[in-house]
């Protein structure tokens, strides 16, 4: 297993108001965007990750659906589910859809932890300059 994917793990909000297997899907593209899972890498097995999350494996097929008919994942039987050559393609608008998501989620949760905008982007710009391997 390389380091990249060893530093990568599933985390689940279950008070987000956001559905598990959209938090799945949304953190395999947040993870290949930034780096953390490139082509080839391999993901869980589907019991493996619903095991590990406590969640029920449909669930986890749901999401891996949506990512291999997206084109990022790939599901080679006997073999695993791995991260495909095709990248991110999503139309302009569900891109912006998605990122407006992520902003409001993460300033509602500063605010409710008692950070301003300015010190939660603060954190995103040190956070941004970091080496990809300490993300």
């Amino acid at each position: 297993m390389n380091s990249r994917r060893a530093s990568f793990r599933f985390r689940l909000d279950l008070h987000s108001g956001v559905p598990v297997y959209r938090q799945i899907i949304d953190q395999v593209r947040g993870a290949i965007a930034s780096g953390l899972l490139s082509v080839g890498d391999q993901l869980p097995t589907v019991r493996q990750l619903a095991v590990d999350l406590s969640i029920n494996p449909n669930t986890v097929v749901r999401a891996y659906r949506e990512l291999e008919l997206g084109g990022l994942l790939e599901t080679h039987q006997g073999t695993g589910t791995f991260i495909s050559v095709q990248r991110l393609s999503d139309g302009e608008g569900e891109r912006k859809r998605q990122l407006a998501q992520i902003v409001s989620d993460c300033i509602a949760r500063a605010g409710a932890a008692g950070f301003t905008v300015d010190e939660l982007i603060q954190e995103l710009r040190a956070v941004s300059r970091e080496p990809v391997r300490r993300r």
